[in-house]
């Protein structure tokens, strides 16, 4: 799906126009959430070529890796064209920084154990592992409640 974006003084309101020979269900959900401004709950996303919306709840971790922002899900893995602070702006309170380069869904975690050197081991349930750095352990247990 192709994107265009326009900028212009003379807009009153914001407006979107979206030109397609068929209504599928990824643009269905982009119109719902492009008309109601108040819904915060998803996600633009891209897997190849395609624009998936994904709910804030299937997101599992969300991690740079290879100059690339990508979010991880129960069985895939998208790119985000934004940097990793800004997509941490825009995450509910669900979520959780815990390294330089990773941020975390707490109600995806299956284990965390003790790790190297003061930090902590972290396993998601889908399989996704990785370590939580002593400057975000603080930060990670009140998000817990510890």
């Amino acid at each position: 799906m192709k994107v265009n974006l326009f900028f212009s003084k003379d807009v009153e309101e914001p407006h979107a126009d979206i030109h397609t020979n068929e209504l599928t269900d990824n643009i269905q959900k982009a119109i719902n959430l492009l008309e109601d401004e108040s819904k915060n709950d998803m996600f633009a996303v891209k897997k190849g070529k395609d624009i998936t919306f994904l709910e804030y709840g299937e997101i599992f971790m969300i991690r740079v890796e290879d100059k690339s922002v990508k979010v991880y899900t129960q069985d895939d893995e998208y790119v985000v064209k934004k940097a990793l602070y800004q997509v941490e702006e825009s995450l509910d309170e669900s979520f959780v920084r815990i390294s330089k380069t990773t941020v975390i869904n707490i109600k995806k975690i299956d284990r965390v154990a003790p790790s190297l050197k003061g930090m902590m081991f972290i396993m998601m349930k889908n399989g996704l592992k990785d370590n939580i750095s002593r400057k975000y352990l603080p930060e990670f247990k009140e998000a817990l409640g510890l």
